[in-house]
């Protein structure tokens, strides 16, 4: 029987079982909501629902489904329970009998789901802060290999002026460091406990929610049960993160894309992270920077469909919501993959500096302060002037001390 069930004379339809159910996609919540039940059992013994005996078996049961779900996550997948709550619950009754069925005494689902997905949450912004960290080495690793390697800067996609191939790499470190220090802040957000709130209005236990939220990892409790229970402003938040650092990583690949081209041959990419065309045996196609590219768009996707789903919903909680983990897990998983992805490009990439440095000789015509160093007006003034001098004075014509 559903948790849900008792009140309802037939069975669900089996295809609005198959609609209704989100165990497909919220098994990947096992861990955190055993963890969470485990904090749970041990409130209620300090409210007298539980004896310490009690709780010790539930715990010990508890651990040993723990650690068969961190061994295989999918095996889940092979029941057909309603959500991953039914599936732990089945689980520990099957262990300790009856005493499972107490677990669930003062709380709701609504609050559960709500601590299950912010734990989860937690702990991938964890591992996302050490994907960025690790690109960002990546970049500083090639930027000091070549602080000397000159580079066309562009504007408009026209050469502009020389930089150094090390600029352009510490550019995105600074993007990187952006997309840290938002995501610290989203995680810094959404570390307070929703459970012990209910179903909306709170349980009826006198439940120590700031002790159950420290024994969690939680910073502190949440403090209204109404916007817990249907707060999603911290998954919105992450796609977010997500959806603006994968524009940097587009705008990253799309350099390299450019660089790798024929018409630049400025770099040339690995071989681990390119393929080849079953036509033209000469190809060699930038295949991991156009997916990073192009998987931005999923991810930006899944931010909008979670802004859309919230729109205008009532309090407090309400089904829309249980949209809000295949979006959240998708675009989480796209982002650190691309940051994988990013490094490893860098890995073992290759410059031509004979391309680069030529390419970077032919921008600059004059020095950019040309006119104020010799001739005394303003700038503003013999602009227009020097800009006639360069309508005719091509490369060729230059003297050599304008050359790099």
């Amino acid at each position: 029987m559903a948790l849900w069930g008792g009140r309802f004379s037939q069975a669900a339809d089996t295809r609005f079982k198959q609609f209704n159910d989100s165990l497909p996609f919220d098994y990947r919540l096992a861990e955190q909501d055993v963890l969470g039940s485990i904090s749970w059992s041990r409130a209620l013994v300090k409210v007298g629902v539980l004896t310490v005996e009690e709780q010790r078996k539930l715990e010990a049961a508890m651990q040993d489904l723990l650690a068969q779900v961190q061994a295989d996550p999918e095996q889940i997948l092979q029941s057909d329970a309603e959500d991953i709550h039914s599936w732990v619950e089945s689980q520990l009754i099957a262990r300790v009998g009856d005493l499972g069925k107490k677990l669930h005494t003062g709380r709701s689902r609504n609050d559960q789901v709500a601590t299950d997905l912010k734990l989860w949450c937690k702990t991938q912004g964890a591992q996302l802060l050490l994907a960025i960290h690790g690109l960002q080495r990546q970049l500083v690793a090639v930027a000091d290999a070549h602080q000397s390697t000159v580079l066309p800067g562009y504007t408009h996609l026209q050469r502009a002026q020389p930089v150094t191939f090390a600029h352009w790499a510490l550019a995105y470190v600074e993007m990187l460091e952006r997309d840290y220090s938002r995501l610290q802040d989203a995680l810094a957000r959404l570390n307070l406990s929703p459970l012990g709130c209910g179903a909306l209005a709170g349980t009826a236990y006198a439940i120590d929610r700031e002790a159950l939220a420290l024994d969690m990892g939680f910073a502190g409790a949440t403090r209204n049960s109404l916007d817990t229970v249907a707060d999603r402003d911290h998954v919105v938040e992450l796609m977010n993160c997500a959806s603006l650092s994968m524009i940097h990583l587009s705008r990253f690949a799309e350099d390299l894309i450019f660089y790798n081209t024929g018409e630049a041959g400025f770099v040339e990419l690995s071989d681990k992270v390119t393929s080849g065309s079953s036509l033209m045996p000469q190809k060699k196609n930038p295949d991991a920077l156009e997916l990073i590219r192009g998987k931005v768009g999923r991810v930006v996707g899944a931010q909008m469909g979670m802004m859309m789903t919230l729109k205008a919903l009532p309090l407090a909680y309400n089904k829309d919501m249980q949209e809000d983990k295949e979006g959240l897990f998708d675009a989480l998983d796209t982002w650190h993959d691309c940051l994988d992805m990013a490094a490893l490009v860098l890995d073992d990439i290759k410059l031509n500096q004979a391309r680069t440095l030529a390419a970077a000789q032919a921008v600059t015509p004059m020095p950019p302060n040309w006119p104020i160093t010799w001739w005394p007006r303003a700038f503003r003034s013999a602009r227009p002037t020097i800009s006639s001098v360069r309508r005719w004075c091509t490369p060729s014509r230059w003297p050599s001390h304008w050359k790099i």
